[in-house]
């Protein structure tokens, strides 16, 4: 009988396939020993997660404080102090002490404690381009005792800012207002606010956050589309199709009754001319259901600007069918956006981040009258990039009787007007012109 090696208990706990004559096959050590370090792993998860717990609560904390210039320092000290120790170089050891005393005398300007009250406010948490973004902190002394000047940082996005602190007598309030530029769409993080303590040579640094950090929506700027403009279907009654009916409220003419017909829609002056039963006929309608097919392939672009344009132009459209209570999806190579309010749809829009993609306009055309079956009008939104073979593969993937318009974006052209078969290509050189391109698409 063989021996029972711990290896050869952990190959019985593992599935293995067995012969035809009953025998288990024998198993590659590679598998062996990825089950016995995931067994490892499961050991030693509760003391690994009991260790990092204490790690990032004593540990991180105080070894954070240290910056690189001061470890750098330490350590030149530790090395001087070794090398003048080894080779008796007293000029060594004297510039070890040296560094080291620095670094000693670093710890008292970072000791005490500060304590604050502070409030970050920003008056709008979304914004479109172009708007201003104004904020303020305000920063009070709650301690019983005056508190000496020092700094506040506070990060916006990827830059830093900082506010100098007065000396602040108890129950003291001071309060800095900044504006943060809105050039581009952006989602920007302000915050959270905190205070520094640091050395004169910044060997350390001891930081305080004082606030959560915050969004700012910087939303694509849009136009309001007006009258005719956003080329909608108004009629209330929806858009008519070439189904009939016998209940609705399109009036489309009049038949012979047959049995099963609602007597409520029997035409009585007619049936009293003819002597014999006539009944309203209808048409289905349907009410208006926008998509907005939303290219992000940077690849179809000539130019970021002209990418901008596109969620725009995007944005403006879908903001209008909100506007006016219409159905809208919107949907990119990245799936589809939300669109129950105005706010999640610009959100969504501000998220966006165009990059080179396998699927183009023409894979997304046909996604979204998978996705939309029931559209009644799909705008296309491309760039000029796209050809107008690609728009007309694109227009043959939308249903039979679902108007369809692809707005082409052409960075400073003038605004124009054309026809691929059934598909409406309206030009657009500039987010200003949208209404003028829209309501030729609405004539």
């Amino acid at each position: 009988m063989s021996s029972s090696t711990p290896l050869t208990r952990l190959a019985d706990r593992l599935q293995r396939p067995f012969h035809r004559d009953g025998r288990p096959t024998r198993l590659h050590p590679a598998s062996l020993w990825a089950e016995a370090g995931s067994t490892a792993r499961l050991a030693l998860a509760p003391g690994w997660r009991a260790v990092r717990a204490h790690w990032l609560r004593y540990v991180w904390p105080v070894l954070s404080v240290v910056s690189v210039l001061g470890w750098s320092v330490l350590a030149a000290s530790i090395l001087l102090w070794t090398v003048g120790q080894a080779f008796g170089w007293q000029e060594a050891k004297a510039a070890a002490i040296a560094a080291f005393v620095l670094f000693v005398l670093a710890v008292g300007f970072i000791l005490g404690r500060s304590s604050y009250g502070v409030v970050l406010d920003l008056a709008r948490t979304r914004v479109a381009v172009g708007d201003s973004a104004v904020g303020s902190i305000a920063v009070s002394n709650t301690s019983a005792r005056p508190l000496l000047p020092a700094d506040l940082e506070l990060p916006v996005g990827a830059a830093t800012a900082v506010f100098h602190l007065p000396r602040m007598k108890p129950q003291q309030v001071h309060e800095d207002l900044f504006t943060i530029p809105t050039a581009r769409r952006a989602v920007i993080v302000v915050g959270p606010v905190r205070s520094v303590r640091a050395d004169p040579l910044h060997l350390l640094r001891r930081q305080v956050l004082w606030t959560e950090p915050e969004d700012l929506f910087v939303h694509p700027k849009t136009v309001a589309l007006a009258g005719s403009a956003a080329g909608f279907i108004r009629d209330l009654e929806g858009m008519p199709t070439t189904d009939l009916s016998s209940a609705d409220v399109s009036f489309h003419a009049l038949r012979d009754y047959v049995p099963g017909d609602d007597r409520r829609h029997i035409h009585w002056k007619t049936t009293a001319r003819t002597n014999k039963l006539m009944v309203r006929q209808f048409e289905e309608t349907r009410r208006a259901h926008l998509a907005i097919s939303l290219s992000i392939n940077t690849d179809e672009y000539a130019s970021e600007e002209e990418f901008e344009l596109a969620i725009s132009a995007a944005a403006s459209i879908g903001r209008q069918a909100i506007r006016e209570q219409r159905d809208l999806d919107v949907l990119t190579q990245k799936g589809p956006l939300r669109c129950e309010t105005g706010r999640n749809m610009l959100d969504d829009m501000t998220r966006i981040v165009g990059a080179p993609q396998r699927k183009t306009a023409v894979d997304l055309a046909r996604s979204l009258a998978d996705t939309v079956p029931n559209a009644s009008v799909v705008f296309l939104v491309v760039g000029s990039n796209v050809t107008p073979t690609q728009l007309r593969s694109a227009s043959a993937s939308v249903p039979m009787g679902v108007r369809s318009l692809a707005v082409r974006l052409q960075y400073g052209a003038a605004p124009a007007r054309a026809n691929i078969g059934d598909l409406t290509v309206l030009t657009l050189g500039d987010l200003s012109d949208l209404a003028i391109v829209l309501r030729k698409a609405a004539a």
